[in-house]
């Protein structure tokens, strides 16, 4: 019998991670790739999985978020984590890697590995005569593909500028200042607020209106949506902007001090049902990191905010994945066609590899039957599979994987234990959870 044959489009690291445990379980794979024929402004080289931001694929400790990530890739057999680990440089704890020599390593593993066929030049549909096609062509996809979705999935199923506020650990909001309440329902804990006077107010917008940004590169014009402007360019609009628009204090009543009214309030929004991280309402930026760490540390009660992710807003091509994508990364309305990595909606190499490695277990499903049971939300990949298909956020933005994303422990109704053991709990249960999903 002939060997299904299965199209990938896209040799980033979620296109090169589908294909090679696609070709390992016996699957023809025709891998298009449009560089060198076309390239895009990041892209500096040809080579497969090239790293066009930073060389790190952040922690490998566990309890860390991102190293519990690893470690169910790892479990899985993840052929780019064995590249990058085989490339990698010194950086602490960080699995961070020689970019050059990563790519290289991807590159010799498809060439060594029988059943993968590289095809260049720029794709303008889905290619036909495949059992299956994963389309995985990255944030920077091209024009003529951005045309080809948008047409064929209405226009406003693709978003092109992302805009993201930061996330904080709840364990580092100051209770003493900040407060919960509902503007509009009373005696509700709805959101958690930090409250500004005059004095400190003043003190954040010249900060904010003076910080430096990430500055634009040459393919990203400065071209901002009004429902999703970030903070700064709010703020650079007149001293009261924000505090008669995001930061408006009307129907919030401080229940510290004697001062019952905020001149400003930020409001913090759960990111998840336990409560363990909070985003910042309307706190989309382009500040640099570093700025966001000592602007946003001058809002009251977040002194010593840890952040889980920072804020951006910067040109990304995403699909509304909860409207057109099943559980397994097909699209709904095309079963055949699946989607991964950043254009799909996460968010990070580590979590772009999980989202290429588990479409190709989806379509490794649908041709050789019966298909998996679902992966259990308590693991990371579970918990960002679901998010990207079932979150109930809108608009839509893209994640990476953090602990918020998992499940309560035991349903919330444990006792609060120090952070560290109970990520330690979560990475154990994820990675048990995990080992039993795949006997």
């Amino acid at each position: 019998m002939n060997k299904p044959s299965i199209g990938v489009i896209g040799a980033g690291l979620a296109g090169c991670e589908a294909a090679l445990v696609l070709a390992q379980r016996g699957m023809n794979v025709v891998l298009y790739e449009m560089r060198p024929v076309k390239t895009t402004p990041a892209h500096k080289t040809a080579l497969p999985a090239e790293l066009v931001c930073s060389n790190s694929l952040k922690s490998q400790e566990l309890p860390a978020a991102q190293a519990l990530l690893k470690a169910e890739l790892d479990l899985w057999g993840s052929p780019l984590l064995q590249c990058a680990r085989s490339a990698n440089v010194r950086a602490g704890s960080a699995l961070a890697v020689d970019r050059n020599a990563f790519s290289c390593a991807v590159k010799k593993r498809m060439d060594s590995t029988d059943g993968i066929t590289c095809v260049t030049g720029e794709i303008a549909d889905i290619p036909q005569g495949h059992d299956a096609v994963i389309l995985a062509t990255g944030p920077l996809t091209s024009d003529i593909m951005v045309d080809w979705l948008t047409k064929k999935f209405d226009a406003r199923s693709c978003y092109f500028y992302d805009a993201i506020a930061p996330i904080v650990s709840a364990d580092s909001i100051d209770m003493n200042t900040a407060f919960f309440a509902n503007r509009w329902v009373e005696n509700s804990d709805d959101y958690c607020n930090c409250p500004f006077t005059e004095a400190q107010y003043r003190v954040f917008h010249d900060a904010l209106t003076n910080a430096t940004v990430t500055p634009a590169r040459d393919f990203e014009q400065e071209r901002f949506f009004e429902a999703c402007l970030p903070i700064e360019i709010i703020a650079k609009r007149g001293f009261e902007a924000m505090s008669f628009g995001p930061l408006k204090p009307i129907g919030l009543f401080n229940p510290h001090g004697t001062q019952k009214h905020a001149y400003a309030v930020l409001q913090l929004r759960r990111e998840n049902d336990s409560g363990d991280s909070f985003s910042m309402v309307a706190f989309q930026t382009r500040l640099t990191i570093p700025e966001q760490k000592r602007v946003f540390r001058m809002i009251p009660g977040l002194e010593n905010a840890e952040f889980i992710r920072y804020g951006s807003c910067h040109r990304n091509t995403f699909i509304d994945a909860p409207t057109l994508l099943e559980n397994d990364l097909s699209f709904k309305s095309m079963p055949d066609l699946f989607c991964a990595g950043q254009l799909c909606g996460n968010e990070g190499y580590v979590e772009s590899i999980a989202t290429g490695h588990y479409a190709a277990l989806g379509v490794l499903g649908r041709i050789t039957k019966p298909a998996r049971r679902p992966l259990p939300l308590t693991t990371a990949i579970g918990a960002l599979i679901n998010y990207v298909v079932s979150t109930d956020k809108r608009p839509f933005a893209p994640s990476s994987f953090h602990f918020g994303l998992l499940p309560a422990l035991d349903g919330g109704k444990r006792k609060k234990i120090p952070k560290k053991q109970k990520h330690e709990i979560f990475c154990n249960r994820a990675l048990e959870d995990m080992k039993q999903w795949l006997i």
